[in-house]
């Protein structure tokens, strides 16, 4: 008796064409073109999921940068005020306290300029 492989190739590919709904013309609808544009976009996410990881941080930076301008104090001068009194605080955390709690932000930044004037 042969082996029929319809059953496998049609869930295969119907697998592909849904993973690639939203994609502009072809792209979505034959299996071929769908195959190939699946696969790119499947890389591309492998390849930016680590990227955000940066984007994130430059975000965290900014953030930090801006409410410490405005506190009087550029970034690298209040990073550097935090390090020397021993303040192991993120990145990630300090944005947020920027944008959440800018009065425990700027006792932080207060104590960074001591530091930094010493």
């Amino acid at each position: 008796m042969r082996i029929k492989r319809g059953v496998t190739s049609h869930r295969r590919h119907k697998k592909v064409l849904a993973m690639t709904k939203g994609h502009r013309a072809t792209r979505h609808s034959l299996y071929r073109r769908a195959k190939e544009s699946m696969l790119h976009a499947l890389s591309y996410a492998y390849a930016h999921r680590r990227e955000r990881k940066g984007d994130m941080r430059r975000l965290w930076i900014l953030r930090v940068s801006a409410a410490s301008r405005a506190q009087g104090l550029n970034y690298g001068q209040f990073i550097y005020g935090l390090k020397k009194s021993g303040v192991e605080i993120n990145r990630k955390v300090l944005a947020d306290m920027a944008v959440r709690e800018p009065e425990a932000f700027a006792n932080l930044v207060t104590m960074a300029k001591g530091k930094v004037e010493e």
